[in-house]
């Protein structure tokens, strides 16, 4: 696989985050200080744009606000899907990895992504 399959939040999420973000621009007409509100739509569309997992050749590389984490596809055991049809990537040591934005319906575009290294459904 040459280039990495991107599994993102949905970019139309943007839309709430930037009306949120309207809505808090007329407390500042109360205050300059409640400028500082604005803060928190901006970490949501932040997190929004970042938060995701890649699935490549040589690993998956799960991506969050802050931080990532790459998994070589040699330390992949599976994936689990949890109670409220999230999906949990599996290591072989027995840690679990939550992959972001996708839920058990997505199974089959991962297993397509990874090219046979998760098995279809």
């Amino acid at each position: 696989m040459d280039t990495p399959a991107r599994f993102r939040m949905n970019r139309t999420t943007l839309l709430a985050v930037f009306a949120f973000a309207l809505c808090l621009t007329t407390l500042s007409a109360a205050s300059p200080w409640f400028l500082l509100v604005l803060v928190v739509p901006a970490l949501i569309a932040a997190w929004v744009l970042r938060t995701g997992f890649d699935i490549d050749g040589e690993a998956v590389t799960v991506r969050s606000l802050l931080g990532r984490r790459r998994v070589p596809w040699t330390e992949v055991a599976g994936v689990r899907v949890g109670e409220r049809a999230d999906l949990w990537l599996v290591t072989t040591v027995g840690t679990e990895v939550r992959l972001p934005a996708v839920r058990a319906r997505d199974l089959p575009a991962i297993g397509r992504a990874s090219d046979g290294r998760i098995p279809l459904l």
